[in-house]
Protein backbone atom coordinates (compact mmCIF):
# COMPACT_ATOMS: atom_id res chain seq x y z
CA UNK A 1 0.00 0.00 0.00
CA UNK A 2 1.20 3.39 -0.72
CA UNK A 3 0.04 5.39 2.55
CA UNK A 4 0.48 3.50 6.05
CA UNK A 5 -2.44 2.57 7.78
CA UNK A 6 -3.91 4.52 10.56
CA UNK A 7 -6.14 2.15 12.86
CA UNK A 8 -9.55 2.58 13.37
CA UNK A 9 -10.91 0.07 15.63
CA UNK A 10 -14.16 -0.10 13.13
CA UNK A 11 -14.38 -2.73 10.49
CA UNK A 12 -17.50 -0.74 9.13
CA UNK A 13 -15.82 2.90 8.44
CA UNK A 14 -15.52 2.76 5.03
CA UNK A 15 -18.97 2.94 2.92
CA UNK A 16 -18.09 0.54 -0.27
CA UNK A 17 -15.36 -1.23 -2.03
CA UNK A 18 -15.96 -1.34 -5.88
CA UNK A 19 -14.19 -3.89 -8.00
CA UNK A 20 -13.29 -4.33 -11.55
CA UNK A 21 -13.76 -7.75 -13.31
CA UNK A 22 -10.89 -8.19 -15.88
CA UNK A 23 -7.46 -8.35 -14.32
CA UNK A 24 -9.01 -8.05 -10.56
CA UNK A 25 -11.27 -11.17 -10.05
CA UNK A 26 -10.26 -12.30 -13.64
CA UNK A 27 -6.51 -13.59 -14.12
CA UNK A 28 -6.71 -12.57 -18.13
CA UNK A 29 -4.53 -15.02 -19.24
CA UNK A 30 -6.88 -17.51 -18.85
CA UNK A 31 -9.27 -15.57 -20.78
CA UNK A 32 -6.75 -15.76 -23.57
CA UNK A 33 -6.41 -19.24 -23.31
CA UNK A 34 -10.05 -19.54 -23.78
CA UNK A 35 -9.70 -17.20 -26.92
CA UNK A 36 -6.69 -19.35 -28.08
CA UNK A 37 -8.93 -22.59 -27.18
CA UNK A 38 -11.80 -21.52 -29.60
CA UNK A 39 -9.90 -20.04 -32.29
CA UNK A 40 -7.93 -23.31 -32.22
CA UNK A 41 -11.88 -25.34 -32.32
CA UNK A 42 -12.81 -23.32 -34.87
CA UNK A 43 -9.76 -23.66 -37.24
CA UNK A 44 -10.47 -27.53 -36.84
CA UNK A 45 -13.81 -27.64 -37.52
CA UNK A 46 -14.04 -25.21 -40.67
CA UNK A 47 -11.00 -27.25 -41.86
CA UNK A 48 -8.72 -23.86 -42.61
CA UNK A 49 -5.78 -23.52 -43.94
CA UNK A 50 -3.74 -20.97 -41.22
CA UNK A 51 -1.83 -21.97 -38.31
CA UNK A 52 -3.13 -22.04 -34.73
CA UNK A 53 -0.70 -18.72 -33.98
CA UNK A 54 -1.59 -16.84 -37.28
CA UNK A 55 -5.36 -17.29 -36.61
CA UNK A 56 -5.50 -16.16 -33.00
CA UNK A 57 -3.24 -12.95 -34.12
CA UNK A 58 -6.12 -12.62 -37.18
CA UNK A 59 -8.64 -13.00 -33.91
CA UNK A 60 -6.91 -10.45 -31.80
CA UNK A 61 -6.24 -8.03 -35.06
CA UNK A 62 -10.22 -8.28 -35.30
CA UNK A 63 -11.39 -7.88 -32.16
CA UNK A 64 -8.72 -4.98 -31.13
CA UNK A 65 -9.50 -3.01 -34.16
CA UNK A 66 -13.40 -3.29 -33.20
CA UNK A 67 -12.86 -1.63 -29.82
CA UNK A 68 -10.43 1.05 -31.22
CA UNK A 69 -12.99 2.17 -33.80
CA UNK A 70 -15.42 3.49 -31.15
CA UNK A 71 -16.37 6.98 -30.22
CA UNK A 72 -14.83 8.08 -27.08
CA UNK A 73 -16.20 6.11 -24.51
CA UNK A 74 -18.74 5.03 -26.04
CA UNK A 75 -19.77 0.68 -25.25
CA UNK A 76 -19.29 -1.52 -27.55
CA UNK A 77 -20.13 -5.13 -26.76
CA UNK A 78 -17.62 -7.88 -26.23
CA UNK A 79 -20.12 -10.21 -27.91
CA UNK A 80 -19.97 -8.13 -31.17
CA UNK A 81 -16.14 -7.89 -31.10
CA UNK A 82 -16.20 -11.87 -31.16
CA UNK A 83 -18.31 -11.78 -34.02
CA UNK A 84 -15.88 -9.69 -35.88
CA UNK A 85 -13.11 -11.97 -35.01
CA UNK A 86 -15.43 -15.24 -36.58
CA UNK A 87 -15.90 -13.31 -39.17
CA UNK A 88 -11.97 -12.37 -39.85
CA UNK A 89 -10.96 -16.01 -39.79
CA UNK A 90 -14.00 -17.88 -41.73
CA UNK A 91 -14.24 -14.86 -44.45
CA UNK A 92 -18.29 -14.44 -43.78
CA UNK A 93 -20.33 -13.67 -40.86
CA UNK A 94 -21.88 -16.40 -39.02
CA UNK A 95 -24.95 -16.44 -36.81
CA UNK A 96 -24.74 -15.79 -33.32
CA UNK A 97 -25.68 -19.79 -32.73
CA UNK A 98 -23.29 -21.09 -34.80
CA UNK A 99 -19.89 -20.23 -32.73
CA UNK A 100 -21.53 -18.47 -29.42
CA UNK A 101 -21.98 -21.53 -27.53
CA UNK A 102 -18.91 -22.98 -28.50
CA UNK A 103 -16.94 -19.99 -27.27
CA UNK A 104 -19.28 -19.87 -24.02
CA UNK A 105 -18.48 -23.42 -23.48
CA UNK A 106 -14.26 -22.77 -24.01
CA UNK A 107 -14.73 -19.27 -21.50
CA UNK A 108 -16.43 -21.41 -18.63
CA UNK A 109 -13.68 -24.51 -19.06
CA UNK A 110 -10.97 -22.13 -18.93
CA UNK A 111 -11.19 -18.83 -16.93
CA UNK A 112 -9.70 -19.38 -13.54
CA UNK A 113 -10.34 -16.32 -10.76
CA UNK A 114 -7.25 -14.25 -9.24
CA UNK A 115 -5.76 -15.92 -6.25
CA UNK A 116 -6.90 -14.53 -3.32
CA UNK A 117 -10.24 -12.72 -5.04
CA UNK A 118 -13.30 -14.80 -4.35
CA UNK A 119 -12.22 -15.65 -0.73
CA UNK A 120 -11.77 -11.75 -0.12
CA UNK A 121 -14.70 -10.95 -1.84
CA UNK A 122 -16.67 -13.58 0.23
CA UNK A 123 -15.02 -11.81 3.72
CA UNK A 124 -15.94 -8.26 2.67
CA UNK A 125 -19.36 -9.64 1.73
CA UNK A 126 -19.85 -10.28 5.45
CA UNK A 127 -18.82 -6.88 6.45
CA UNK A 128 -21.21 -3.34 7.42
CA UNK A 129 -20.31 -2.32 3.55
CA UNK A 130 -21.23 -1.94 0.11
CA UNK A 131 -19.78 -4.60 -2.47
CA UNK A 132 -19.66 -4.11 -5.49
CA UNK A 133 -18.54 -4.47 -9.26
CA UNK A 134 -17.78 -1.61 -11.56
CA UNK A 135 -16.77 -3.55 -15.25
CA UNK A 136 -16.55 -2.64 -18.43
CA UNK A 137 -18.07 -6.23 -19.79
CA UNK A 138 -21.08 -6.90 -21.19
CA UNK A 139 -23.93 -7.84 -18.56
CA UNK A 140 -24.09 -11.52 -19.42
CA UNK A 141 -20.35 -12.43 -19.94
CA UNK A 142 -19.96 -10.65 -16.24
CA UNK A 143 -22.73 -12.33 -14.45
CA UNK A 144 -21.55 -15.70 -15.87
CA UNK A 145 -17.81 -15.03 -14.55
CA UNK A 146 -19.12 -14.13 -11.55
CA UNK A 147 -21.53 -17.05 -10.76
CA UNK A 148 -18.66 -19.54 -12.60
CA UNK A 149 -15.94 -18.00 -9.39
CA UNK A 150 -19.49 -18.58 -6.60
CA UNK A 151 -19.01 -14.95 -6.06
CA UNK A 152 -22.05 -13.33 -8.26
CA UNK A 153 -24.53 -13.31 -5.05
CA UNK A 154 -21.79 -11.52 -3.04
CA UNK A 155 -21.66 -8.32 -4.80
CA UNK A 156 -24.63 -5.92 -3.81
CA UNK A 157 -24.50 -4.12 -7.18
CA UNK A 158 -22.98 -4.75 -10.38
CA UNK A 159 -22.50 -1.65 -12.76
CA UNK A 160 -21.79 -2.43 -16.46
CA UNK A 161 -20.67 -0.48 -19.24
CA UNK A 162 -23.45 -1.97 -20.99
CA UNK A 163 -26.08 -0.87 -18.87
CA UNK A 164 -24.78 2.86 -18.85
CA UNK A 165 -23.48 2.85 -22.17
CA UNK A 166 -20.17 4.27 -21.41
CA UNK A 167 -16.46 3.07 -20.30
CA UNK A 168 -14.09 3.64 -17.90
CA UNK A 169 -12.90 6.31 -17.55
CA UNK A 170 -16.08 7.94 -18.41
CA UNK A 171 -17.38 9.41 -14.76
CA UNK A 172 -21.00 8.13 -15.85
CA UNK A 173 -20.20 4.61 -15.14
CA UNK A 174 -18.72 5.31 -11.20
CA UNK A 175 -21.42 8.12 -10.50
CA UNK A 176 -24.06 5.26 -11.84
CA UNK A 177 -22.40 3.03 -8.83
CA UNK A 178 -22.17 5.22 -6.54
CA UNK A 179 -25.83 6.63 -6.84
CA UNK A 180 -26.59 2.84 -7.09
CA UNK A 181 -25.21 2.09 -4.01
CA UNK A 182 -26.21 5.07 -2.24
CA UNK A 183 -22.50 5.41 -0.45
CA UNK A 184 -19.87 9.03 -0.28
CA UNK A 185 -17.07 8.87 -3.56
CA UNK A 186 -14.67 9.76 -0.78
CA UNK A 187 -15.31 6.62 1.48
CA UNK A 188 -15.54 4.11 -0.94
CA UNK A 189 -12.60 2.46 -2.47
CA UNK A 190 -11.87 1.34 -6.58
CA UNK A 191 -9.59 -1.86 -7.07
CA UNK A 192 -8.41 -1.76 -10.60
CA UNK A 193 -5.44 -3.33 -12.76
CA UNK A 194 -5.16 0.03 -15.31
CA UNK A 195 -4.26 3.30 -13.90
CA UNK A 196 -6.04 5.34 -16.85
CA UNK A 197 -9.63 3.42 -16.66
CA UNK A 198 -9.77 2.06 -13.42
CA UNK A 199 -7.67 4.49 -10.56
CA UNK A 200 -7.68 7.73 -12.51
CA UNK A 201 -11.29 7.35 -13.99
CA UNK A 202 -12.57 6.59 -9.85
CA UNK A 203 -10.25 9.54 -8.53
CA UNK A 204 -11.56 11.97 -11.01
CA UNK A 205 -15.37 11.66 -9.14
CA UNK A 206 -14.06 11.14 -5.26
CA UNK A 207 -13.00 7.63 -5.26
CA UNK A 208 -9.98 6.18 -3.63
CA UNK A 209 -8.43 4.29 -6.07
CA UNK A 210 -6.32 0.86 -5.32
CA UNK A 211 -4.08 -0.50 -7.97
CA UNK A 212 -3.31 -3.68 -8.39
CA UNK A 213 -0.98 -4.40 -11.12
CA UNK A 214 -1.70 -1.21 -12.15
CA UNK A 215 0.82 1.82 -12.89
CA UNK A 216 1.70 4.07 -10.45
CA UNK A 217 0.43 7.92 -10.27
CA UNK A 218 -1.41 10.83 -8.50
CA UNK A 219 -4.57 8.92 -8.77
CA UNK A 220 -3.32 5.89 -6.79
CA UNK A 221 -4.24 6.14 -2.97
CA UNK A 222 -3.14 2.58 -2.42
CA UNK A 223 -1.06 -0.13 -4.12
CA UNK A 224 -1.47 -3.65 -3.21
CA UNK A 225 0.20 -6.79 -4.33
CA UNK A 226 -2.64 -9.18 -4.16
CA UNK A 227 -6.83 -8.94 -3.41
CA UNK A 228 -6.26 -9.85 0.16
CA UNK A 229 -4.41 -6.75 1.12
CA UNK A 230 -7.74 -4.48 0.39
CA UNK A 231 -8.71 -6.25 3.76
CA UNK A 232 -5.95 -4.19 5.54
CA UNK A 233 -7.34 -1.07 4.25
CA UNK A 234 -10.86 -1.26 5.20
CA UNK A 235 -9.75 -2.83 8.94
CA UNK A 236 -7.27 -0.54 9.84
CA UNK A 237 -7.09 2.75 7.40
CA UNK A 238 -10.03 5.48 8.60
CA UNK A 239 -11.02 7.20 5.08
CA UNK A 240 -10.78 10.83 6.46
CA UNK A 241 -7.21 10.50 7.49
Amino acid sequence: MTDPPTPTGDESSWDAVFWDIGGVILELESVQSAHAAFVADVLERRELEMSVEAAVETWRTAVGEHFRERDGTEFRAAREAYAVGVEALVGERLPTDAWKPTFDDHVASSIRPVPGAVETIDTLADRDLHLGVISDVDDDAGNRMLERFGVRDRFDSITTSEAVGRTKPDPAIFETALETADVAPSRSLMIGDRYDHDVRGADAVGMRGVAFGADSGPAVSYRIESPRDVLEIVDTVDPDH
